[in-house]
């Protein structure tokens, strides 16, 4: 930290330098005609004669990432959005102020105009004509920030991550990628993309803990959106067939390698069908942005070695499909514990599988199949089949109507989609809500609460449909191979900072 203070101060002075010598070190607009990678791309063919026939003129901006001074002469990598390039200066050559690189650090940004030429080695580089300063950076990189090994440090800067690691850069270009390549696979399938509330009165949508906010005007206590469901199905009254939104949700609980407290959600929904048309559809839209983003459907999976080799995904549809029950019994579990509720709270204990004294059977049995199945489901797999008591939105299905007609898709042993055939029967739904509420009464703090406005629209008539929610950041880590989610959120939810 001493070290990084004394540079900094030295930094300091160089910038009362420029100042004093009339060198504006926080420069107005410049003009960059060229990129790095354009201009690697389309001159990397010409040899060194080549390259002086053709006195390629250039126009580039970027930030300093290395700089060797030589005295009368400097050489740099100025890095801008696409990669880096080599920089030479000359005295002899540069026009305006010789002296300025003098007052260069690496982390400046700067704009340079030359001539493309070759050096001994054969780099391709830029011969500056002209510079000028266009941001003097007070804080040194970072000499040790490739091998740091504290996620986060780099989470919490991550500007400097960006910097200095490209392989950070291209993940969140993929990322981007990934977020345009579903809007393109809805859009081309007559969707409408809409926006819902963020701040709602009554959080409804999944099961888990809400953030509570106030606002003033209006005198209210408001939740952050748990999920936009509810919302999202009030349109499909109004008369839309096919919507979806891609946005952020919210929920109070725990921060891990899987969780992030603010995370970003596509829930879809479509008229006249039902969840077993999501099953098919949903095996045409992973695939789909699997293939945009990475060009093929095997995926990495956890460790690899030297050679880059180890577990894959296989993403090629079709995918097997398993209720739940029989996902369990595959995997051990005793089928005694989907009869009986003593049972199953033995099967827990016997486990070391903590559960809350007040859980129900369909919770104890959540938790089981989180902590003994859902680990193992590394390929994509349909589960399907849940009980009604954990799914208090979903169609019950005809020929048994203890369970719902609802589907989750597990890749990388992780929950990625959740989805059923919507309840569209006000008089079910309002039972539902009811049910809910008392288990809130008596604990549980992930119940829905009652949305009489929701009742209201589904009296007015909803048509059979089905919906879908896909967690974008754990798509986007199982697509990547990236364990954990805070590598794949730009700025992730931490701790405060200790200074």
């Amino acid at each position: 930290m001493e070290e990084t203070n004394e540079l900094i101060q030295e930094r300091l002075k160089k910038l009362g330098r420029l100042r004093d010598s009339g060198i504006n070190p926080y420069g107005e607009a410049f003009d960059a005609t060229d990129k790095a990678a354009d201009i690697a791309r389309n001159f990397s063919p010409l040899n060194k004669d080549e390259l002086a026939l053709k006195k390629q003129d250039c126009s580039i901006a970027g930030r300093i990432i290395s700089l060797r001074d030589f005295g009368k002469t400097a050489f740099a990598h100025v890095q801008d959005d696409t990669g880096k390039i080599q920089i030479y200066f000359s005295k002899d050559i540069i026009t305006g102020n010789k002296d300025l690189f003098k007052g260069l650090d690496i982390g400046d940004i700067i704009g340079v105009r030359g001539t493309l030429f070759r050096t001994r080695t054969d780099e391709l580089t830029i011969e500056t004509g002209s510079y000028t300063l266009l941001c003097k950076s007070l804080r040194p990189l970072p000499e040790k920030w490739h091998g740091l090994k504290d996620i986060e440090t780099r989470c919490r800067q991550r500007y400097v991550d960006l910097i200095v690691n490209p392989h950070v850069r291209e993940l969140f270009l993929k990322r981007s990628k990934l977020i345009k390549a579903i809007r393109n696979f809805f859009d081309e399938r007559d969707f409408i993309e809409v926006e819902t509330p963020m701040m709602h009165q009554i959080p409804g949508g999944a099961t888990a803990r809400p953030f509570q906010t106030h606002h003033n005007a209006l005198g209210l206590d408001l939740f952050l959106r748990i999920a936009p469901e509810l919302y999202l199905k009030k349109l499909l009254v109004g008369g839309y067939e096919r919507v979806y939104e891609i946005n952020k949700n919210f929920r109070n609980e725990g921060i891990s390698a899987k969780h992030n407290p603010e995370f970003t959600m596509l829930e879809f929904y479509i008229s006249y069908k039902d969840y077993t048309y999501l099953m098919d559809f949903t095996e045409e839209l992973i695939p789909f942005v699997c293939q945009e983003i990475n060009g093929g459907l095997e995926v990495p999976f956890g460790d690899q070695d030297e050679d880059g080799k180890g577990e894959v995904i296989n993403m090629a549809p079709p995918w097997p499909r398993l209720t739940m029950m029989d996902a369990m019994e595959k995997e051990g579990v005793d089928p005694a514990v989907f009869k009986d509720l003593s049972r199953a709270r033995e099967y827990a204990h016997d486990n070391k599988i903590n559960i809350e004294k007040k859980a129900n059977h369909a919770k104890i049995l959540d938790e089981i199949f989180s902590k003994k199945v859902e680990p193992t489901l590394i390929q994509p797999v349909f589960i399907t089949d849940y009980p009604v008591a954990l799914s208090p939105l979903a169609k019950r299905k005809k020929d048994a109507p203890d369970f719902v007609e609802r589907f989750e898709l597990f890749i990388g042993g992780r929950e990625v989609a959740n989805a059923f055939s919507e309840l569209n029967d006000p008089v079910d739904q309002r039972e539902r809500f009811m049910e809910q509420v008392r288990a809130r009464e008596e604990g549980d703090e992930e119940a829905n609460y009652m949305d009489e406005d929701f009742v209201r629209a589904l009296e007015y008539g909803m048509p059979p449909a089905a919906g879908e929610g896909i967690g974008i950041d754990r798509l986007f880590m199982i697509l990547t191979n990236t364990a954990s989610i805070r590598d794949v959120i730009l700025f992730p939810q931490l701790r405060p900072e200790q200074l």
